[in-house]
C-alpha cells in the first residue's frame, strides 16, 4: 500500500526538510502532501524539492474548516493517512507586546494543533505516525506547581478551554499575577504537549497493539528565520535537515511503547512532570 503523508508548515525551515525527507524516502507510488498557507509559496517548495511524489496544498491549521476539508479530502482520495507531521507554527518577535502576538500564536499553535489531533487522528492507518512538533519547553516542570492541575486535561476541549484562559489572562494583563512564565512559548508549548496527551490517553491500547505512534517531539535548537532573534549564539544549533533526522527516524523507524503519548528527544521521553 502506498504511503500517504502530510506535513503542515512545509514550505520553509524544519517543515521543508521533514517534507524533504519523506520525499527521499518515498517510494514511487507513495504522496507526499507538503502544505502551508500560501499557494504560492508551496508550490515553490515543492519545485525546490523536485520529487515526483510531492503534492503542493492549501492548509492553514488555524481554520478548522480548512482542516477537517482537507481531512475528508484525504479520507476520499487515500482512504486514510499514514505519516502527519504537525509542525505549522507562528513566530514570535522579541519587540512586539505579547498582547498583539499571542491571539494568532495560540491559534495556530495550539487551535491549529488541536485541529490536527480531531481531524487525522481518525484517519491513521495501523502502524502510522502523527507528530506535533513542540519544544523541550512543553512539560510541567516548567511551569509553578499550582498550574499543573489545570493540564491534567482528558479531552482536546478541556485543554483548548486552559490555553484560551491563559490567552485572555495575557490579553487583559492578569497572567504574571496568577503565576504563568512571561515567555508566552512555555503555556503554548506545554498546552501542544498536553494536546497529544488527552488525545493519546484515548486510544493507546489500540494505537499500541497497532504499532501506531502519537507522540510530541522536541528537535532541539534548529537554525531557522524563527530562532535566530531569540538566540543570538546559533553555533550549538542544528541546521533543519540535521534536525529532520530523528524525528523521521521515529515517524518511520521501529515503535517503541515508551514514546507512545509522550514527548521525545532524540529517542528520549523527557518526562511530563
Amino acid at each position: 500500500m502506498s504511503r500517504i503523508s502530510v506535513v503542515t508548515g512545509a514550505n520553509q525551515g524544519l517543515g521543508f526538510a521533514l517534507a524533504e525527507g519523506l520525499a527521499h524516502r518515498a517510494a514511487p507510488a507513495d504522496v507526499l502532501y507538503l502544505t502551508g498557507r500560501d499557494a504560492g509559496r508551496v508550490a515553490d517548495a515543492a519545485a525546490a524539492i523536485g520529487h515526483d511524489v510531492v503534492r503542493p496544498a492549501v492548509l492553514d491549521v488555524a481554520d478548522p474548516h480548512s482542516v477537517a476539508s482537507f481531512a475528508e479530502d484525504l479520507r476520499e482520495r487515500h482512504g486514510g493517512v499514514d505519516v502527519v507531521l504537525s509542525n505549522a507554527a507562528a513566530r514570535l518577535a522579541p519587540d512586539v507586546p505579547w498582547t498583539e502576538q499571542v491571539g494568532p500564536f495560540v491559534d495556530t499553535n495550539n487551535l491549529g494543533t488541536s485541529h490536527v489531533l480531531r481531524a487525522f487522528t481518525p484517519l491513521l492507518r495501523p502502524g502510522g505516525a502523527l507528530l506535533v512538533v513542540a519544544s523541550s519547553f512543553g512539560t510541567l516542570r516548567h511551569l509553578p506547581r499550582h498550574l499543573h492541575e489545570h493540564f491534567a486535561a482528558r479531552s482536546l476541549d478541556e485543554v483548548d478551554a486552559t490555553i484560551l484562559a491563559w490567552r485572555d489572562a495575557v490579553l487583559d494583563g492578569t497572567a504574571s499575577r496568577r503565576g504563568w512564565p512571561d515567555w508566552i512559548n512555555i503555556p503554548s508549548k506545554v498546552g501542544q504537549v498536553a494536546a497529544v496527551r488527552a488525545v493519546a490517553g484515548r486510544r493507546r491500547d489500540a494505537d499500541t497493539a497497532a504499532g501506531t505512534l502519537i507522540a510530541a517531539v522536541c528537535p532541539g535548537l534548529v537554525d531557522t528565520d524563527a530562532s535566530r532573534p531569540w538566540f543570538p549564539d546559533m553555533s550549538d544549533a542544528s541546521t533543519p535537515t540535521e534536525a529532520a533526522k530523528p524525528l523521521l527516524a521515529l515517524a518511520l523507524g521501529a515503535r517503541r511503547p515508551e514514546h507512545y503519548g509522550e514527548l521525545v528527544q532524540f529517542g528520549r521521553v523527557l518526562r511530563w512532570s
